[in-house]
């Protein structure tokens, strides 16, 4: 017998060795593994490379970059002021609004003045051009009851009167805004149940769990009915929000629809002189084609 458990741990040694520590270290499957650490705080899309050069807080429902690991502070000045620099602020939350423009600017008039300077009816800002920012208060309340600071954008005209309107706020901010917003155009209905779709595995990751399930002698996971496993499905949603509530309202009245676009659309930040270059060489403006 003890010949045989030599023998044992001999073959294991072997085993492991033929595997570099990286595909020995990796977990069967990468999705269920970033599922299960962030049940508490949802991970940004560029949370690795932030993971492996920043000290990670935990805010707002998030895991964010505070501080970098490395004393690169010189770099980052540097880049600011004679390149580019890149701040990942996919956190912010999106509101979008959708409906008639004259019914938009009339119910957003009562949250704003045109005493703290722009508005949402801004010319430059309602055509699409800019990103406008206003501070933000309850209904027909200001100045009093501030809700705080939000930027916003229009989407250009395409000749109809519907118009679409992007609002970003702080995500400590989102659920009073949001409120309001509901408030004010009479959104208390969903649209529709709306449950985010969770994305599946790709067909690479697949295949590249069933490499290490074969390689590791290991058996594939089963249910209880002892048939092949659903692959795990990756969570879907942000910190300000659960994935399985309503996300989208309408107004019965007006027609104006209140969507939560959180997370779904992401947002950089490009700071320095070389930034518009930077933007020029890496996006490829499409063809227009008219009709």
């Amino acid at each position: 017998s003890k010949k045989q458990a030599e023998k044992a741990v001999h073959q294991k040694k072997e085993q492991s060795k033929t595997k570099c520590r990286k595909a020995r270290r990796r977990h069967i499957n990468l999705v269920a593994e970033f599922n299960h650490r962030q049940r508490k705080n949802i991970w940004l899309e560029t949370h690795i490379w932030h993971a492996k050069r920043f000290h990670m807080v935990k805010k707002w429902g998030y895991c964010l970059g505070n501080s970098p690991t490395e004393k690169s502070y010189r770099a980052c000045y540097r880049a600011m002021t004679k390149h580019c620099l890149l701040q990942d602020l996919s956190y912010y939350c999106c509101l979008e609004l959708k409906g008639k423009e004259n019914e938009l600017l009339k119910q957003l008039a009562r949250i704003c003045s045109v005493d703290t300077g722009l508005t949402f009816q801004e010319a430059c800002c309602l055509s699409g051009r800019f990103e406008g920012s206003l501070n933000l208060y309850r209904a027909d309340r200001y100045p009093e009851d501030m809700l705080g600071p939000v930027t916003f954008i229009w989407k250009p005209r395409d000749g109809s009167e519907n118009r679409q309107l992007w609002i970003w706020v702080h995500p400590a901010l989102k659920q009073d805004i949001l409120r309001e917003l509901k408030a004010i155009f009479w959104c208390s209905e969903p649209e529709e149940i709306c449950i985010t779709e969770p994305v599946t595995t790709s067909v690479q990751e697949e295949k590249q769990m069933e490499v290490v399930t074969s390689l590791g002698n290991k058996r594939k996971k089963e249910d209880k009915e002892g048939e092949k496993a659903v692959p795990v499905k990756k969570i879907i949603g942000d910190g300000t929000r659960d994935p399985f509530q309503s996300y989208s309202w309408i107004a019965r009245t007006t027609g104006i629809v209140i969507s939560d676009r959180s997370m779904e659309i992401l947002r950089f930040r490009l700071i320095g002189p070389l930034s518009h270059s930077v933007l020029t060489e890496t996006l490829k403006a499409a063809s227009v084609q008219t009709v």
